[in-house]
């Protein structure tokens, strides 16, 4: 009987541990949001501006975007359509532009459409997270150098506290002077920067990493 006893005290200091931790995570993820920038179908294979492991980006950003589902956290999609002149990629009414099945829109996430790398230029994102007293934003998507790097850096400007998840974006290799720059090494170089000074702009985990927290 005394074992019995022992047992049931012990998964009940189990179960109540876990109801802490779980609790606990809630909290921490108050007040947060995903920011899913441009995971479009002409950056993946077979589109106009393929990216360098960009299959591999979209799955992870869909691993991401299923935990904040589960945990009912607003998501926030970021599309871009291009309408300067010139464009060859995420042209209007193209499949191009259309945002990739991996991290499809449910009812009830917010669409926004851009026309800038900066995905708060002349869009209504900021007036969106403020209305939701969004304060902190985990930020995937593509491209790393280009519209990632230049949401991320403008809203810490805003005031969010911001964290890339690093093995969920892409870019592309890149060309300077002649020289072509490989997209690993843009990879980490850009996501080296934006992480300086102690996390500045942003703080930088992979996708493992923030599942586990």
């Amino acid at each position: 009987m005394e074992n019995i006893f022992k047992t049931i005290l012990t998964l009940g200091l189990v179960f109540i541990s876990l109801i802490r931790m779980n609790a606990q995570q809630k909290q921490k993820m108050e007040n947060t949001a995903l920011l899913i920038i441009d995971v479009q179908n002409d950056y993946f294979p077979g589109g106009k501006m393929t990216l360098e492991k960009a299959e591999q980006a979209g799955e992870n950003t869909r691993k991401v975007l299923e935990y904040f589902r589960k945990n009912n956290l607003p998501v926030i999609h970021i599309q871009h359509i291009s309408t300067n002149e010139g464009a060859t990629f995420f042209l209007p009414d193209t499949d191009g532009a259309k945002i990739s099945r991996l991290v499809s829109p449910r009812e009830g996430e917010k669409i926004i459409t851009k026309h800038f790398p900066n995905s708060f230029r002349e869009t209504g994102l900021l007036s969106y997270l403020e209305s939701k007293k969004i304060k902190n934003l985990v930020i995937t998507g593509m491209m790393t150098d280009v519209c990632v790097e230049a949401t991320t850096r403008a809203a810490f400007d805003f005031g969010f506290h911001n964290t890339i998840i690093g093995d969920a974006t892409a870019t592309r290799n890149r060309e300077l002077n002649g020289e072509v720059i490989k997209a690993a090494d843009v990879q980490k170089s850009f996501l080296a920067g934006i992480s300086a000074l102690g996390n500045l702009y942003a703080g930088i985990i992979n996708t493992n990493e923030f599942l586990s927290k």
